[in-house]
């Protein structure tokens, strides 16, 4: 069940929230940022993943905060091993297999609800044209609510009554 809502996903009332990065991403802006500037010990236990697993672009990570709310960070874009260099761009390929994978946990998990951005569209570059049908193709039949927030408004809830 799809929802597309607007509004702030940090104060969303989901059990997941998803976003996309790049392999050893440095989170320094948009919705990463704001996430790691929520939780720092998600975004210190996220390098450290990065640094000992070597993730792949199409994979995910996932982190359970204390309040038993989960972060994923889906690999969506090619990750960028130099130092100091930036994350590559996403692509639908990525895209498909890190849904794939978001599907998988929150079935094994045991989700309640998911919300997403608008996933690849910023510094992923990609098109929401081409990113809305990955989204209904991959999470559209989940049987929890999926909250896709389209329009960012800072400080405010998005209703998720739906």
């Amino acid at each position: 069940m799809i929802h597309e809502v607007s509004g702030d996903i940090l104060l969303s009332s989901a059990h997941a929230i998803a976003h996309g990065v790049a392999p050893n991403d440095p989170f320094q802006s948009g919705l990463a940022l704001a996430l790691r500037e929520l939780a720092p010990a998600m975004y210190k236990d996220f390098r450290h993943y990065c640094h000992a697993q070597h993730p792949k672009p199409g994979e995910l990570w996932a982190w359970a905060g204390p309040d038993g709310r989960y972060l994923v960070a889906l690999f969506t874009q090619d990750g960028s091993y130099d130092h100091g260099g930036m994350p590559g761009k996403a692509s639908v390929t990525h895209v498909g297999h890190s849904l794939r994978a978001l599907r998988k946990l929150a079935e094994s998990e045991g989700f309640r609800s998911l919300a997403l951005p608008r996933l690849a569209t910023g510094v992923g570059g990609m098109d929401w044209g081409e990113v809305r049908p990955l989204i209904e193709r991959h999470l559209g039949d989940l049987s929890i609510p999926v909250y896709v927030h389209t329009t960012y408004h800072p400080g405010r809830k998005a209703d998720e009554n739906a």
